[in-house]
């Protein structure tokens, strides 16, 4: 049933089937079952019609530490206590997600009230900066926690990933004159400002999530405000990420093919203004002419919109995806373009990273999932199962394969995608058991020899570093079939994220689902708290095996 006060759903599969008819609420894996546990979704008043102005998009936030002494702070109640998955030690490979801007915060200092003149005025001008009255604080809020951040229409909604009463969605934060349209996280974030945002007027906004969560009115709070009313950019924001390791750095990339670098301690009203784009064909970089400038760089990547960007685990590599159908790998540091590649057809979508930055997934209008070697310069694999257009993709850092032997000799990666066609594929990538198609006769020019093992020192010599590759042949990449295809929703889904517990899934207009792992499900069953937590820092390369799963070929 559904709460109307609200629009939540609960968490009974009676209300789940109601939701959507014919859908399952489990799907089978060789390792288990994942069930759905419940729903998240926006108030049932939003109006229909502000779906279509945005895709949803959805962020995954931990907060861990506990808020300033100066912050105030409540007894434990309801609200703060039932978090199943709160002790989760949720992760996104890549800065996710490369697709959607799907990201991970961990938890951050205390919060910082920070006050800025020109955040309180302009085309947003609805958004004020001073701290809330005593009146607004959520007496709830204890400064812990796991969080959904996904945008809907001209609104940011906040819920606790666990919470299924009443309270939900904690938060609601409203835009005027403009959409949010993505979103992303820093885990390392030192004075506070841990979110970003950023709209489809090209404005970009940092802020605390724990002050908002602190503030329960509909309007950011303490927010600093970057490419105010589209003075460096007034194209659309196409996705957001922070640099890791960045202390503070942040990139935005936009529909006109330009990706900006800001630093969020700087002031985002200094004046930069760059030089004019001599060839739209050509990548470049322009740095800010003085100091204090923000954003303090310009890198133009190519002609139309820039889909996706990901950041690498450690931050060196930067990948990014077009409307021209092209992978472009960049050394970050270096701002140097490394290598690249075209879609078998149209745009791509999204990208993401494996954990050990050897792989990239990519997704887009030719329905294909590839998997593209940062070892061998060239996509190995393709994966065929998707009927429209893939919107997400990710590899799950928390699952391994249960026959391994745990030596990394035999490594088999598991990722994920969904697509326009409202279908979840989850994927097994077993590189010793993909085999590319030896080409008899090299074509004019000379060309490397596909075959098993390592090119890399073969493709040295032959691909200059910088060089786009066409679209491959399609004799000449092994095909991938997935190990499940699920409908999970009824309407196109943009986003997935993995999480130690579940894989959320979501859908364009802004309805969020949680499946539980194989085993995960049947513990959280009786305690939302029996799930024990694994700290990032503790995270291997590759995850760690499923609880009393098996895996059958």
């Amino acid at each position: 049933m559904i709460n109307s006060s609200n629009g939540m759903i609960s968490t009974s599969s009676t209300s789940a089937n109601t939701q959507s008819p014919g859908l399952k609420t489990y799907f089978k894996t060789p390792e288990g079952r994942y069930k759905l546990h419940y729903e998240k979704t926006h108030p049932s008043g939003l109006l229909h019609y502000a779906h279509g102005k945005t895709v949803t998009q959805v962020t995954l936030a931990i907060i861990k530490d506990k808020p300033a002494p100066s912050t105030p702070t409540a007894p434990p109640s309801g609200f703060s206590t039932g978090s199943g998955v709160r002790s989760a030690a949720a992760r996104l490979l890549g800065a996710s997600n490369g697709s959607r801007a799907l990201s991970f915060v961990g938890g951050n200092g205390g919060s910082k009230s920070i006050s800025s003149s020109s955040s309180s005025s302009g085309r947003i001008g609805s958004l004020g900066t001073s701290c809330s009255s005593n009146s607004m604080i959520n007496s709830n809020f204890d400064g812990k926690g796991t969080y959904l951040i996904f945008n809907v229409g001209d609104a940011i909604f906040i819920t606790d990933l666990n919470s299924q009463d009443k309270e939900d969605p904690i938060k609601s934060i409203h835009f005027s004159n403009s959409n949010p349209v993505c979103h992303a996280f820093d885990q390392d974030a030192k004075d506070g400002h841990d979110l970003l945002i950023g709209l489809s007027s090209g404005d970009v906004y940092s802020v605390s999530l724990r002050q908002q969560l602190q503030d329960v009115g509909k309007k950011l709070v303490g927010a600093h405000h970057y490419n105010k009313d589209g003075s460096v950019n007034n194209s659309r924001c196409m996705s957001i990420a922070w640099v890791p390791g960045g202390d503070g750095a942040f990139v935005v990339a936009h529909a006109d093919g330009n990706l900006y670098v800001y630093e969020k301690s700087k002031d985002g009203a200094g004046d930069s203004s760059f030089p004019v784009i001599k060839d739209q064909t050509q990548f470049s970089v322009s740095h800010a002419r003085y100091s204090k400038s923000n954003p303090i760089a310009r890198w133009h990547i190519c002609q139309g919109s820039i889909n996706g960007i990901a950041f690498s685990n450690e931050g060196a590599y930067l990948a990014t995806v077009g409307r021209d159908g092209y992978l472009r790998v960049f050394d970050y540091s270096k701002e140097q373009l490394i290598c690249g590649g075209k879609s078998y057809y149209g745009a791509l979508l999204c990208c993401a990273w494996s954990m050990d930055a050897k792989y990239i997934l990519t997704g887009g209008e030719d329905d294909l999932v590839q998997v593209w070697s940062m070892e061998d310069r060239k996509v190995v694999a393709w994966g065929e199962g998707h009927n429209s257009w893939v919107s997400g993709v990710a590899f799950d850092s928390y699952w391994s394969s249960p026959n391994s032997d745990g030596t990394g000799e035999n490594v088999v990666y598991r990722f994920g995608s969904v697509g326009q066609d409202t279908q979840l594929l989850l994927w097994d990538l077993e590189m010793d058991e993909i085999v590319v198609p030896i080409r008899r006769c090299p074509p004019p020019g000379g060309s490397p020899t596909f075959s098993t093992g390592s090119q890399s020192s073969h493709w040295d010599s032959v691909i200059p570093v910088g060089t786009l590759q066409p679209a491959p042949s399609m004799r000449d990449v092994p095909k991938l079939s997935p190990v499940v295809a699920h409908r999970v929703h009824t309407e196109p889904l943009s986003g997935l994220v993995f999480t130690q517990e579940c894989v959320l899934t979501v859908c364009r207009e802004g309805h969020v689902k949680i499946w539980m792992r194989p085993g995960a499900s049947d513990s959280q069953s009786g305690n939302s708290e029996t799930i024990p937590s694994t700290s990032l820092k503790e995270k291997p390369l590759l995850s760690s095996k499923i609880g009393s799963s098996t895996y059958k070929q």
